[in-house]
């Protein structure tokens, strides 16, 4: 398969091309593979009379070169780190340069087509005039101290009732779930939430027939007000005990 250089922005792009086509990690790049399949897309364009940048090229010596140092024999009291680290970062950052791109040319594009009618010069050769007296000075600070003391937050006593109750606890609920069904084979939906005392506990109700059903230890059958639930394993029952 040919590959053309028009369509990469550079090197770094054609290797990012390679291993998404071999379906690699970029943190463990097999360095021999797609250092032969680069220097079969420089060969083609070579054969194709196409002009190979130089930084193309600069790259293939790069992958040539750590092609070269991961043939080498490793000791075990030699510490090196491994040399496509660098590699590794360069195209990290170049993917994350690509990725913001599409973002930067939409914010270059945004108000475009926006034409703004340009400032007219005042004459400041022309006195202003005011035609207020001090009963409208007096109005106007009247006016700001209003809607100063409106933006005041209420006080703790206007939330008396909404916040500052403790949460009733899921797993309070599901136990309870499970121990009526000790008495009865099955239950209507909107029997378990008679009595409930305050919101919280409607959620807490709620969110306990989810978690029983989510796994699988309780099952939901009809529609509307005739929502009934039985249990899939009668001993789940006794769990609540």
């Amino acid at each position: 398969m040919t590959f053309h250089l028009d369509a990469f922005e550079g090197p770094l792009d054609l290797l990012l091309h390679l291993i998404s086509k071999n379906k690699v990690s970029i943190y463990d790049i097999p360095i021999a593979e797609i250092c032969e399949q680069y220097m079969e897309v420089l060969e083609d364009a070579r054969r194709m009379d196409m002009e190979v940048a130089g930084d193309f090229i600069a790259m293939a010596a790069q992958l040539i070169y750590i092609k070269s140092k991961m043939l080498l024999p490793v000791y075990e009291e030699e510490e090196e780190d491994d040399p496509r680290l660098q590699l590794v970062e360069m195209l990290l950052e170049y993917q994350r340069i690509k990725e913001m791109t599409p973002y930067f040319r939409q914010q270059t594009e945004l108000g475009r087509d926006i034409y703004v009618k340009q400032p007219e010069l005042l004459d400041r050769n022309v006195p202003v005039e005011y035609h207020h007296s001090v009963e409208d000075l007096l109005r106007a600070a009247r006016a700001i101290l209003e809607k100063a003391q409106q933006r005041v937050p209420p006080s703790a006593n206007a939330f008396k009732g909404i916040v500052g109750r403790e949460p009733v606890p899921v797993d309070g609920k599901i136990t309870m779930i499970l121990r009526r069904f000790l008495r009865s084979a099955r239950l209507r939906f909107l029997q378990l939430f008679e009595g409930a005392k305050n919101r919280s506990e409607i959620v807490a109700t709620f969110l306990a027939v989810l978690e029983l059903s989510k796994t699988h230890r309780l099952m939901i059958e009809g529609e509307g007000e005739d929502v009934e639930l039985y249990l899939t394993d009668k001993e789940a029952a006794d769990e609540g005990t």
